[in-house]
């Protein structure tokens, strides 16, 4: 054995028994979840959610004859910049009914220019304001007082004092294996942000810790962050923080080599909570794995594989009021050019589809001159967003070939729909966004009308 490998095992060891350590350093922890407080659903004007039950061409309508609510739909870019890559999305509602995205956008990934960069959706007028850089390499590098040499992977979330917290990957050397996780608060919504804080995940290098999945409360109001390990081997875990954001406790939620990447905490009621992960693992069945606890996330069981198809993917999903759940994954075993938004109605066990949000497979390596390529862009550009339904040449030409930089390879076109994020909202709205061909941040919003009405027809 070379003395270099020797020296590896050494330090790999000598990690893994300070982890163990830090585990068990007498911390307090307490166990239960918090639950969302249920959302006040607003009854909507006829007007804009009813249409007609279907009838015959033959007679005329009853007055007496129910209506049937149809709800909205609707969908937007979220970002606003053209000829940049953008990625990574994560959502949090204003204390004033608004919504906040933050994303990371650059000359492409891990590039030294990227940005963590957010907005703010307006639901009554029904628009994005222009995007701003929240955080970058730069003002992190100067703030942690170390080098930094790049950044990723945002995610916000409303701690138990009312801030907002926005944890995002910063990389000192190395790849994303290197990385560790930033902190920066607000009290005032996003306006302003405090200074970054790296957060100690392990006394031994502290590395190798990023962050993609919904944070949640425990009962106490301490924070659950669902959070990967990607260094030698690849896992899932969890990070119980106190009210000031310090590590409390790292679970590990399934043990090295398992593939298990990016996990979702599903939060049933306070004892019971499921979690679907990414699945980066060997074999011929790529499916999401899931792991469950039944005492408030003490323990957690074995993971398994789910139905659920996965291409190594990203993938979110979230528990309505009813106990019914939602995911929104590329659900296939290979490539990111399609994403479904499913529905469970018995705890996780079996799912389908309620609407195919993107569909472009048969588009799949099949040879294809550049203006039938930059058609398509063009044609799914416009459906993605209202105020490009009718966009002229100069507007549209921006967006098209915004996306044709990430899209067109070779004589193909490959399309890209990847890394969604899912909130409910307080009025019962449902948030959805996701990176659109690495060119746009699209955000979906559809309400609990359209929702309930595809529960019946499906």
């Amino acid at each position: 054995m070379s003395q270099f490998i020797r020296l590896a095992l050494a330090v790999f060891v000598l990690a893994a028994f300070s982890l163990a350590l830090f585990k068990t350093s007498g911390r307090h922890v307490t166990f239960g979840f918090r639950l969302a407080e249920p959302p006040v659903v607003q009854a909507a004007t006829p007007a804009a959610t009813e249409q007609p039950a279907p009838r015959s061409r033959h007679r005329r309508r009853n007055s007496e004859e129910p209506r049937i609510a149809t709800g909205h739909f609707d969908t937007y870019f979220a970002s606003s910049k053209l000829q940049t890559q953008t990625h990574a999305a994560s959502l949090v509602e204003l204390k004033d009914g608004r919504l906040r995205a933050f994303w990371f956008s650059g000359s492409r990934e891990g590039a030294a220019d990227v940005t963590i960069n957010s907005a703010v959706f307006d639901p009554l007028s029904k628009a994005w304001d222009a995007e701003q850089v929240v955080a970058s390499r730069e003002g992190t590098q100067r703030g942690l007082h170390r080098y930094i040499a790049k950044l990723g992977n945002p995610v916000v979330t409303r701690a138990a004092n009312g801030e907002l917290w926005l944890f995002y990957v910063t990389v000192s050397l190395g790849g994303w294996a290197g990385s560790s996780i930033t902190l920066i608060t607000s009290n005032d919504e996003g306006t302003s942000w405090s200074a970054p804080r790296r957060m100690v995940t392990s006394p031994f290098i502290n590395i190798s810790t990023l962050v993609k999945g919904t944070p949640f409360l425990y009962a106490d109001g301490t924070l659950g962050l669902p959070v990967y390990h990607e260094f030698i081997t690849k896992f899932a875990e969890i990070l119980h923080l106190d009210q000031s954001g310090k590590v409390l406790d790292m679970q590990r939620l399934a043990a090295g080599g398992q593939g298990t990447l990016q996990p979702v905490v599903l939060v049933r009621n306070e004892k019971e909570a499921l979690v679907l992960t990414r699945y980066a693992g060997a074999g011929k069945e790529h499916r999401v794995i899931s792991i469950a606890t039944k005492d408030g996330g003490r323990s957690w069981s074995k993971p398994v594989k789910s139905i659920l198809k996965n291409p190594d993917a990203a993938l979110t999903a979230l528990v309505l009021p009813d106990g019914n759940m939602l995911a929104v994954l590329n659900d296939q075993e290979e490539r990111r050019d399609s994403l479904s938004l499913q529905l469970s109605e018995d705890g996780g066990n079996t799912w389908r589809e309620l609407r195919r949000l993107e569909e472009m497979g048969a588009m799949r390596d099949k040879p294809l001159d550049e203006q039938t390529c930059l058609g398509l862009i063009e044609n799914l550009a416009r459906s993605s967003d209202a105020k490009l339904e009718q966009a002229d040449a100069q507007q549209i030409t921006g967006y098209v070939n915004s996306a044709k930089a990430r899209v067109r390879t070779g004589n193909t076109c490959t399309f890209e729909f990847s890394y969604p994020y899912m909130i409910q909202t307080h009025n019962g709205d449902i948030h959805l966004a996701y990176t659109w061909n690495r060119a746009f941040i699209k955000h979906v919003v559809f309400d609990q009308a359209w929702l309930q009405l595809h529960y019946r027809t499906k």
